[in-house]
């Protein structure tokens, strides 16, 4: 089917990859917890749209040129973990004003100041450069692409095109889900402070975890 070799198979692996905890689905969990569906779709869009262009440049072979050079791959690879590192003291800063919102009881001023900070967040622009600065979603992309792929295809880019959009498709599938989960979180986290301070706590701890083991690997 238009090149690609075992798409039964494909499939699976997908959603297996798919369900993989990572930093694009947690900061759509995220923003979908503390800003609603619309803010959490914005997230998922720009997560889409990044996978979107790394699937491209997949498919035109910027994997292998990021293996050819370890300069570059080295280069992106900083920047990436900077970035989620930069996301990770955001969110912990997030949470130190909710502890101290919390101890004074000013839920009224606490609710107005989260606005503009929830505002100026831009969920879609920080989705998009948490998916763009990870170069191993390319090397992992041109190695798993290609071993569904028929090296006897006439038109490979045809391939690569279903082999995305079946991705992609699984993706908003479970973007989704969370997005409509995290909504159902925000309720909870309104009623408890403590809740909604200790989940953006962990968030940020897990976001260290990310840039930590992106910078090391």
């Amino acid at each position: 089917m238009l090149g690609v070799t075992d798409l039964p198979t494909y499939l699976a692996a997908v959603v297996l990859i798919v369900l993989l905890p990572g930093p694009n689905s947690l900061y759509v969990l995220s923003v979908a917890s503390r800003r609603g569906v619309k803010e959490g779709y914005k997230a998922a869009c720009g997560v889409f749209t990044g996978d979107t262009v790394l699937m491209v440049l997949t498919a035109v072979g910027a994997g292998a040129l990021l293996q050819a050079s370890p300069v570059l791959f080295t280069v992106v690879k900083v920047l990436g973990a900077g970035y989620l590192g930069w996301l990770a003291v955001g969110m912990m800063r997030a949470a130190a004003v909710m502890w101290r919102a919390r101890r004074t009881r000013e839920e009224e001023p606490d609710a107005a100041a989260a606005e503009p900070a929830g505002a100026a967040e831009r969920p879609y622009r920080r989705a998009l450069l948490v998916s763009l600065l990870n170069p191993k979603a390319i090397l992992f992309l041109l190695s798993f692409f290609v071993q569904f792929v028929d090296p006897g295809y006439a038109h490979p880019a045809l391939s690569f095109l279903l082999l995305g959009t079946v991705s992609q498709l699984v993706s908003f599938l479970y973007l989704s889900t969370l997005i409509f989960a995290g909504t159902r979180l925000s309720a909870a986290f309104r009623r408890r402070k403590r809740l909604s301070a200790g989940a953006t706590s962990a968030a940020g701890v897990i976001f260290l975890g990310f840039a930590a083991k992106l910078a090391i690997s």
